[in-house]
């Protein structure tokens, strides 16, 4: 077993730190500005791999309804669980929201996508493609909701789904298989160099992101709820997403992407929603932090635990 993790760690953990140390050190010693690499990833590199991804993944209908139901189920499950954990400990409501956050949602998209991928192959990819589109909207709905509350629009949040492109890039994929057609193999050649270039470009984005991270600093008060997070998603949500996995009657590659991807650290653009809404930024970050640092010897464990079920 110690073998196997040892293994997982050099094939899979290793070369994912290489643009996340790269993008580190950029952002330390060279000040790298992200917004135009933000912007070049929502806009081109993650509808391409999506589109790229979709057009020809080998999922079923029975694999989309099971992702689908999964990623509600799990969503559904962590709420409330946070929720409950927030009022036993009394938390203010600010770093109530903020463990929501912290519990709810994962970096499946700029972290577990090339995990994925590197872990589980081009078929790990395919079976992921369903369940990252579903975070994407839940992330840009339910997320807004759980960080404002009374602030939460719907009408914005569902303009705020359809200015993803991805989500158009996803459309067009699904019309394409079910008319039976294909992109034009010069085109489909494009969108795939494309969406190659998404891997390195996220996750140095996600080490420029890490530093700055880092600089943020928590109030004594919020040292509880931080542990609190840092327990939830490191531990509870692994095994809630267990769980409902084996309720679900999920099995083979769908179940070991989907339990990686439930595992992931906190999501980076859970701070986004935490400063604008007042959700406890210092906490989210810490949590972001810590998190993914403790994801890179945890997720191998858990990749070496599906891969020998």
């Amino acid at each position: 077993m110690i073998e196997k993790v040892l293994s997982t760690l050099v094939e899979v953990i290793v070369p994912l730190s290489i643009p996340v140390i790269s993008g580190a050190l950029l952002g330390r010693y060279k000040n790298l500005d992200t917004k135009p690499l933000l912007t070049l990833y929502l806009y081109f590199l993650s509808p391409a791999i999506i589109l790229d991804t979709l057009a020809t993944a080998e999922i079923s209908f029975d694999d989309v309804y099971k992702t689908l139901a999964f990623s509600l189920l799990n969503l559904l499950v962590l709420w409330a669980l946070a929720k409950l954990i927030g009022r036993v400990l009394k938390l203010p409501p600010a770093e109530a929201a903020g463990l929501t956050l912290i519990s709810t949602f994962t970096n499946s998209v700029n972290y577990g996508l090339p995990l994925v991928l590197l872990a589980f192959g081009q078929l790990g990819l395919d079976k992921a493609s369903v369940y990252v589109i579903a975070q994407m909207v839940i992330v840009n709905t339910i997320g807004v909701y759980f960080a404002a509350r009374s602030q939460f629009s719907v009408g914005s949040a569902v303009r705020s789904v359809f200015s993803l492109p991805a989500i158009y890039a996803a459309v067009l994929a699904l019309l394409l298989r079910a008319l039976g057609l294909h992109m034009p193999q010069e085109i489909a050649s494009g969108v795939s160099m494309v969406a190659g270039a998404y891997s390195p470009v996220v996750l140095a984005i996600l080490g420029v992101q890490m530093v700055r991270v880092q600089s943020a600093q928590a109030a004594r008060n919020v040292q509880l709820a931080f542990w609190t997070g840092l327990s939830v998603r490191l531990l509870l949500a692994p095994l809630t997403a267990a769980l409902l996995l084996f309720l679900l009657n999920i099995s083979g590659t769908l179940f070991a992407v989907l339990l990686i991807l439930a595992s992931m650290p906190v999501a980076v653009n859970s701070v986004v929603l935490a400063e604008r809404f007042g959700s406890s930024p210092a906490l989210v970050s810490r949590c972001i932090l810590w998190t993914t640092l403790a994801s890179f010897l945890v997720l191998p464990v858990l990749i070496s635990i599906v891969g020998s079920v």
